[in-house]
């Protein structure tokens, strides 16, 4: 299992590449796969996730099951 398993999710539902989301965040596939895998996504890059999927970056993070960004959803 993924440390950042609900941004391999949402990557998933939209149907996108992990070369399709590095260029989204001006990055290279390499940078990418190190964040993921070592856990170290800088902030704004989560900003950016969080923007691109529209979910909280508390979801991305695993620190709720709430996908939404928007309250009462």
């Amino acid at each position: 299992m993924s440390l950042y398993s609900n941004i391999d999710a949402e990557r998933g539902r939209m149907g996108m590449s992990k070369s399709e989301i590095s260029n989204k965040l001006g990055i290279d596939r390499k940078t990418y796969d190190n964040w993921m895998e070592n856990g170290k996504i800088p902030a704004s890059a989560l900003v950016k996730l969080s923007e691109i999927f529209d979910v909280s970056i508390d979801y991305l993070l695993g620190r709720t099951a709430i996908r939404s960004t928007r309250k009462g959803e």
